[in-house]
């Protein structure tokens, strides 16, 4: 392969300022593999950056490529590189940390200070042909699972990373509110981690009727006159009592003020959807019950487990993807994403020819 090669990439230069433009074709360093890009899903935080042009701290300040719910096909590696070869077929996970400070040592690698991750800026992300990303963070996928559901490994494993937060386990009940591609993949990982009621809230009955599609024990239609008080008692009699765990997936503070308010004394709320910078919430009353709060950042040690989910074959979450576009049509893909027409949930990009 070439320079001179099609390298077709997605850049965001600015506010509502996507570009297709070709780029050279990035040579893999020692311990990284040069991948031939196959299926790149929108993320709700691809689309934030898209329309405001940051997340909290995280400035768009020169043009990023865009993408990191990926999947590829191996094209050459680095001199150092044993666990893969030209040819795999592969999930990306798209954070690759220091290894060295505290952090990393603990385990907790995905709050490294200086963890290269895709799409976040200033680090560039992996909508574009060929990609080049460190090798042993790189799944290899064994052949009865598509490139689709590789790309998926990225959502898949917040609902994961999530789950194991909260403790939730055999005989455990949930409320998860949002239905969003997050609220799902989570909805997929509690059910699968032994939960024995899952209720999901949502305002878009679409998504609902697809978290029954996922196994959600019951849904929760929520309505702007509803108060947190009556939704409690609703979700109190659908799960037969107050949840165990509640694991927040909006960011909508009123999702956010329901979860602390319905979930059991001493239960455990997880906030997995990033909305504004400051909300207003009852702490006291949490605090009064001795709930545990818990903040959650994309996931560390999750991606195995959720390759292994998917392996089992009991979850199709190809379901997910409700529109496809070539890498060509990218611009068309992010504005179906960011306008909603059409009701998508996961929007898949293809990047090979």
């Amino acid at each position: 392969m070439s320079a001179a090669e099609d390298n077709l990439t997605a850049v965001l230069y600015n506010v509502n300022d996507l570009r297709l433009e070709n780029r050279p074709i990035p040579v893999p360093k020692d311990d990284e593999v040069l991948l031939e890009m196959h299926c790149v899903g929108i993320c709700g935080s691809d689309v934030h950056y898209l329309v405001k042009g940051a997340i909290g701290d995280f400035v768009v300040k020169e043009p990023m490529i865009m993408g990191h719910e990926a999947s590829g096909v191996v094209a050459k590696i680095g001199k150092d590189v044993k666990n893969l070869k030209p040819g795999d077929r592969v999930a990306i996970e798209p954070g690759v940390p220091c290894r060295r400070c505290s952090f990393c040592k603990e385990g907790n690698y995905n709050l490294c200070p200086d963890i290269i991750f895709c799409a976040t800026p200033p680090c560039h992300g992996n909508l574009t042909r060929y990609y080049a990303h460190a090798a042993d963070f790189c799944y290899k996928l064994p052949d009865y699972l598509s490139m689709e559901e590789g790309a998926l490994l990225e959502p898949l494993s917040v609902g994961v990373h999530a789950c194991r937060k909260a403790n939730v386990t055999l005989g455990s009940t949930v409320l998860i509110t949002g239905s969003g591609p997050i609220g799902l993949v989570s909805l997929i990982a509690a059910k699968a981690m032994g939960a024995s009621k899952v209720l999901v809230t949502d305002v878009v009955t679409q998504r609902l009727n697809l978290a029954k599609g996922f196994g959600a024990d019951g849904v929760l239609s929520i309505r702007k006159y509803d108060t947190e008080t009556s939704l409690a008692e609703k979700v109190k009699e659908a799960l037969g009592g107050s949840p165990s765990v509640c694991i927040e997936c909006s960011g909508a503070e009123s999702s956010i003020r329901l979860s602390l308010v319905a979930v059991k004394s001493g239960g455990t709320v997880v906030l997995v959807g990033m909305g504004p910078s400051e909300v207003k919430v009852p702490l006291i009353n949490a605090c009064c019950r001795e709930v545990v709060i818990k903040g959650v950042f994309r996931y560390a040690n999750d991606y195995s487990l959720a390759l292994d989910l998917l392996a089992n074959g009991k979850v199709d979450i190809r379901k997910m993807i409700t529109h496809h576009f070539s890498i060509e049509e990218t611009i068309q893909a992010y504005d179906t994403a960011r306008t909603g027409q059409g009701n998508p949930v996961k929007v898949m990009i293809h990047c090979n020819k």
